[in-house]
């Protein structure tokens, strides 16, 4: 068994070679037709087939044709739902031991690739080539429909099926289907009602990781996303890119009714429901119906205020009856 210099061991010298020029930074493999270097052979052959077009592996079950055999056989496992590969820690299975293989390191610890520029280290070579996207600020993923660039390619793909409605991931209990395979992995846990992520400070479980990462700045207070026009701080960074509009002034959502913009999603679907007169929220005492729910709340409180009000006027009236029967007597 070899081992690299940041004492990760392999049980292949070819796969030994292969990981240490991570750290080295060697491509000797030279793509032809755009001169792209990359550190293994078959990856190379891989992004060739990018430009000519090749894709020699077809599913067997949808005839999806595919440029390599090892997303063949990934894809397949999407539709027979096999796992072959078990953690040796935790039993969590996997359809491909790369992912196994990284989700191992989160037991262990190990975080091979580090950050040059402000040390954070990853146990993933994908992870960390993304993260130094970052200090270089370099989107070599463009969208061909609308040719906005992202960092990473599954973030480019996961884009590009907004504007082909692609949804490639389908729920096995109720067949919904999902643009994003983490999205489906999510909605399934509302059928089997699992919560595999769990506050250490309450104890709180959640569905998905990213809402228990959210949870979890409650307790720590932790606030990671800096506006970079006023330093505000804040736990999500959607709330920080929406308070980013304040200061740009930008308004991507657009009503397709009128064509006035918004800097809300929130906002533009309460406005077009303007038009549509569609109104979604019901008092549960009238049956009364609202267009949005600060409306709809404020209007349960009118319910909840004349509730209270009978309260105080019965026990007043009941005193009153109580006090006279006393006097009398």
């Amino acid at each position: 068994m070899e081992s690299c210099t940041c004492e990760y061991c392999f049980s292949h010298l070819s796969n030994f070679n292969r990981h240490e020029q991570t750290h080295t930074g060697v491509k000797p493999y030279i793509c032809k037709h755009c001169n792209k270097c990359v550190s293994c052979s078959s990856d190379c052959k891989t992004h060739e087939q990018t430009h000519t077009g090749v894709k020699p592996y077809t599913c067997n079950n949808c005839d999806k044709c595919f440029s390599n055999l090892s997303n063949c056989r990934q894809h397949e496992r999407m539709d027979t739902g096999e796992k072959p590969y078990t953690c040796k820690h935790c039993r969590k299975c996997f359809s491909q031991s790369s992912e196994c293989k990284k989700h191992e390191r989160t037991h262990a610890g190990v975080k091979p690739y580090t950050c040059k520029d402000c040390d954070k280290g990853f146990n993933r070579s994908s992870d960390f080539k993304r993260h130094e996207r970052i200090h270089t600020g370099v989107k070599p993923y463009t969208c061909k429909h609308c040719n906005m660039c992202f960092r990473s390619f599954s973030n480019c793909k996961q884009h590009e099926r907004v504007h082909t409605g692609e949804k490639p991931y389908t729920c096995k209990y109720c067949k919904k289907c999902f643009s994003q395979s983490s999205h489906c992995r999510r909605h399934e846990r509302t059928h089997t009602g699992e919560k595999p992520y769990t506050c250490q400070h309450c104890e709180k479980c959640f569905i998905s990781s990213s809402v228990f990462k959210i949870h979890e700045r409650i307790h720590t207070g932790e606030k990671p996303y800096a506006c970079k026009y006023c330093k505000k701080s804040f736990s999500q960074s959607s709330d920080r890119r929406q308070h980013e509009r304040i200061h740009t002034g930008e308004k991507p959502y657009t009503c397709k009714n009128c064509n006035k913009c918004f800097s809300r999603l929130s906002y533009r679907k309460k406005h077009e429901r303007i038009h549509t007169r569609v109104k979604p929220y019901i008092c549960n005492h009238c049956n009364m119906r609202f267009s949005d729910s600060s409306s709809w709340k404020q209007h349960g409180r009118t319910h909840e205020e004349f509730s209270l009000a009978s309260i105080v006027k019965s026990v007043l009236a009941n005193h009153k009856i109580v006090s006279n029967m006393n006097e009398t007597t």
